[in-house]
């Protein structure tokens, strides 16, 4: 709760920024605060006991066991939040994210009419992504969804002159108003049956009632569904998704792509890999298992025929959707952990990414691959630090990515999954072939302009900094792994599978 209400008082210092005249200096103390809310986030892992609550429960009777939708214990407040492990977790993860995209934008800040109404329209959707990480009512998750969204409708049009930031910001308004609308009628539909809109009494519900629950109770799992994958840009719910992150100022599309994309896929978490839905598995997995099938093949064939890179980015983040939604397919002990870390790996690697493309979109005015010609030649470390993050994205060794889609894929077969784990590995051979035409452009191709391409220090900082973490979590998984209880024999189970298939 001090993390969303620090992030509160942080949005509502940006409306006044410019009333009381501190708007130079206020985004140091935007950055100064929110390394205050990771420090507060990251407190709320020890508790009274000052013993580090477990995150799994791991093997029991020879079953897998899943959090709770409270994450077990953890700081509640009034059963609407809960503040255990996992929220920890993606918090961190959440607001590091953010911290790291602030010093990438610092130019969308530039505008003096403008400037403290983007900090604080930022600030309040970050307290949407902090309420989605632990909501214990589905109150709360629609309120979470609505005031993440809002703010991010009006940023995607920000760019008031550009045609297509217009478009895509009337597109994203309308089609996520649709999925809300979803979204309210199926928590309509769950407590219509169940009674409640606590997430504890839901589970009790499925789990006590099997044979009496109503038909429409499962209509309302679905309606939920759809709001969220809505948000993640799954299939066949991405159609906004290419338009709007092309036509969003870039800095935007980069947001969108991370943090909400994070948001997004802890709130299916917490409804279907807990015990709030996992009594229903029978009914959901297999829908959610087709989607995610869709989504990894939708989103990578259609990444390899683009040739504007933000559109190729913004299908590439379908397919990483894909990736998340089969660590919850897979409904094993240790999927949230290894989505946790695919969420790590695949953030750092997209910032890294966006850095390099709002330094080339600035100096040469264009998102074509063309625009990367020669980078290799006009700025050796800007490529370099790219080549790292594509690596990243596209799943090679030694890079955080490889170990990222390593343990999802893993998770997936230790689940039963085999066939989702084929589609996952051929898919990201896919996904090879168009982060190497970026890398190819870099390297091999003679550029139209032979003017250099020149980058500032913070941004240089930037992407040596997260050059690093790609390959520190590469070399060292366990660095997140390791954080809580993992039942690490489970994972061995598939290990000599999923080396087989890659093979």
């Amino acid at each position: 709760m001090k993390v969303i209400l620090l992030l509160s008082v942080l949005g509502l210092l940006a409306l006044f920024a410019e009333l009381f005249r501190f708007k130079k200096i206020l985004y140091p103390i935007i950055l100064i605060g929110l390394a205050g809310a990771i420090a507060v986030a990251i407190s709320y892992w020890f508790f009274d006991d000052g013993v580090m609550t477990p995150y799994f429960t791991g093997m029991v009777d020879g079953k897998h066991q899943i959090p709770t939708a409270a994450n077990a214990v953890g700081h509640s407040f009034n059963q609407m939040l809960a503040f255990g492990p996992s929220s920890v977790l993606f918090s961190v993860i959440i607001l590091s994210t953010a911290f790291l995209w602030f010093i990438m934008s610092k130019g969308f800040f530039n505008n003096d009419s403008t400037n403290t109404d983007h900090y604080a329209l930022i600030m309040f959707a970050l307290v949407g992504a902090i309420i989605l990480t632990c909501y214990t009512n589905m109150t709360m998750l629609f309120l979470g969804i609505e005031i993440l969204s809002i703010p991010l409708y009006v940023l995607a049009g920000s760019k008031k002159s550009d045609p297509l930031s217009n478009e895509s910001a009337f597109k994203y308004f309308i089609l996520g108003s649709f999925a809300s609308g979803f979204l309210l009628f199926g928590i309509t539909l769950i407590y219509g049956a169940s009674g409640s809109f606590d997430l504890k009494t839901i589970g009790t519900f499925i789990n006590t009632s099997q044979e009496t629950i109503p038909s429409f109770f499962y209509a309302g799992i679905l309606l939920i569904l759809v709001g969220l994958l809505f948000k993640l840009a799954a299939a066949p719910f991405h159609f906004w998704a290419p338009d709007v992150y092309q036509g969003a100022p870039t800095p935007i599309t980069a947001f969108m792509s991370t943090v909400v994309k994070t948001a997004a896929i802890v709130a299916i978490i917490r409804l279907f890999l807990s015990t709030t839905f996992s009594g229903a598995d029978a009914f959901w997995v297999p829908v959610l298992g087709v989607i995610t099938g869709l989504t990894l093949v939708v989103g990578n064939v259609t990444a390899a025929a683009q040739n504007n890179v933000k559109r190729m980015l913004a299908f590439s983040s379908i397919s990483h959707a894909g990736f998340l939604l089969l660590g919850v397919t897979a409904l094993c002990g240790f999927s949230a952990k290894a989505i946790v870390f695919y969420t790590a790996a695949y953030s750092i690697g997209s910032i890294a990414t966006f850095t390099v493309l709002i330094n080339i979109m600035h100096q040469t005015g264009s998102d074509a691959i063309e625009s990367f010609n020669g980078l290799g030649k006009k700025n050796p470390l800007m490529a370099f630090m790219l080549t790292i993050a594509l690596f990243s994205l596209a799943g090679i060794p030694p890079t955080a990515g490889f170990f990222a889609k390593y343990y999802i894929l893993t998770a997936a077969m230790t689940g039963g999954h085999n066939w989702l784990a084929i589609i996952g590995i051929l898919s990201s051979l896919v996904g090879i072939y168009y982060y190497f035409k970026i890398i190819i452009a870099m390297y091999f191709k003679k550029p139209t302009d032979e003017s250099l391409i020149t980058i500032n220090k913070q941004h240089q900082l930037l992407l040596i900094v997260t050059g690093v973490i790609i390959f520190l979590l590469g070399l060292l998984p366990d660095l997140i792994l390791s954080i809580g209880d993992i039942d690490k024999a489970s994972i061995e189970v598939s290990t000599t599978n999923i080396l087989f298939l890659y093979a």
